[in-house]
């Protein structure tokens, strides 16, 4: 094993982060090579910085007339230099601003800087490298966003486990809320092996559902009591949805605020980004955070060398113009005024979609999963097979949704202008009826 991976080790070894790195995190460093070399150069190579491959002309990065035309609030170096393997430095300490002001009761001296990764889903994919071995086990809900099985299943080689994160809609129809024995008895389970991976990612995708007020300290209460047991538990708050809340009682802040600060055997990992918070989806452009009671600066400082490895030896650094983009976003002061129509916007879709719901409660064949936030509502599908109703939709009527598996229907209401939503509702509806005769 490479010698810096030992250090690093060294410094984890004894902490949460430490007993729960997979054997990929364990062998995972930060190499001393051109960009750790080039970093210091920055600093102090006053005379010429021959270190980096990009070609440079009176101190500017070299680029064409047509990026720089179509990226014209962009100078050269924030348009086409190379970003830090961990991300533009303002980027990150901006975010970890907005975090802590969107989550009020974060203690704001117990989590990492934020690392920039390309996306959300490379946030899961290097947390899955960090933390998940072959022959692990993760904890997700059921039904989940399809793509965390190629993350933990295909390419970690780890058994993706659903939780009943809501109660059995084929016995007992149209659910309120979380399941939360079903998810202490996951817990419970998991915890037999001496360690838990679970994630919690709110609002829900595909239920569009997120945890009361109550539940919140309930989950923080299940997974306190696990590591009170014995048990080491890493945390994956997926907060790609963050900010939609449509109800009064939904929990306002990130669950990884309760998590980070919560137990020395709890590691929370926030993965998050302007991706669908700030409507940038093709920028591609997230952040990943550590915190937890038992880790400290030199900690995180080792847990991100791990981390900026995986990104070097997989993309390198993330999108440079992405980030700046986000950082003028975040300066403008047009943009919360504009986040908050675009937040409107979705609440009155969301409040047409439960009102018609509602009319339809005692549907024989599409029971509604619990839906209060983000951008989709799912139906469970009884006596018809989901994929079968939403290739019918598709082909006889022209309306796209998701099947996942052959229970669930997922409807992203995000997508659609609200003056359509009745007809596309009430289509829905009545093919479902068709097809179960």
């Amino acid at each position: 094993m490479n010698h810096l991976a030992l250090e690093l080790n060294s410094v984890l070894d004894g902490t949460v982060a430490g007993r729960l790195l997979s054997n990929l995190g364990r062998r995972l460093y930060f190499p001393r090579g051109i960009i750790a070399q080039s970093a210091e150069a920055k600093k102090s190579a006053h005379t010429a910085d021959a270190t980096i491959g990009m070609a440079y002309s009176g101190g500017t990065p070299l680029i064409f007339s047509v990026i720089a035309e179509n990226m014209p609030g962009l100078s050269p170096s924030e348009a086409v230099a190379y970003a830090p393997t961990a991300g533009v430095e303002k980027a990150r300490t901006v975010w970890k601003e907005l975090i802590i002001q969107k989550n009020p009761s974060l203690d704001p001296g117990g989590i990492s800087l934020p690392v920039v990764v390309p996306g959300l889903t490379a946030g899961l994919s290097y947390t899955a490298d960090l933390f998940v071995s072959k022959g692990g086990r993760v904890l997700a809900s059921d039904p989940c966003w399809d793509n965390y099985e190629l993350i933990f299943g295909v390419r970690r080689g780890a058994e993706l486990a659903g939780i009943p994160f809501f109660a059995n809609p084929e016995a007992d129809g149209p659910g309120s809320g979380l399941d939360m024995d079903a998810i202490e008895k996951a817990l419970a389970q998991a915890a037999a092996s001496g360690s838990v991976r679970v994630i919690f990612n709110f609002p829900n995708n595909p239920s569009g559902y997120s945890p009361t007020r109550a539940e919140a300290r309930a989950l923080a209460a299940l997974v306190h009591k696990t590591a009170e047991g014995g048990a080491d538990v890493l945390v994956i708050c997926d907060d790609a949805y963050f900010g939609l809340f449509y109800e009064e009682d939904i929990i306002q802040e990130s669950l990884f605020g309760r998590f980070a600060s919560l137990h020395e055997r709890v590691l929370a990992v926030k993965i998050d980004g302007p991706i669908k918070e700030d409507y940038t989806w093709g920028l591609r452009t997230g952040f990943l955070t550590f915190g937890s009671k038992g880790l400290d600066g030199g900690h995180y400082d080792a847990l991100i060398r791990k981390l900026t490895g995986a990104i070097r030896s997989s993309v390198s650094s993330s999108n440079t113009p992405a980030q700046f983009l986000m950082l003028k976003t975040a300066e403008d002061s047009r943009t919360p005024g504009e986040k908050e129509r675009y937040r409107s916007l979705m609440r009155s879709r969301y409040n047409r979609v439960k009102a018609i719901v509602g009319e339809n409660a005692d549907h024989p064949v599409l029971i509604p999963l619990p839906f209060n936030s983000g951008y989709f509502m799912s139906f469970f599908c009884r006596g018809v097979n989901a994929e079968t109703l939403r290739r019918h939709l598709l082909s006889a009527h022209g309306i796209g949704t998701i099947a996942l598996g052959e229970r669930y229907l997922r409807i992203a209401f995000s997508s659609i202008d609200e003056e359509k939503i009745p007809d596309i509702y009430r289509t829905i509806y009545r093919a479902a009826e068709k097809l179960s005769k």
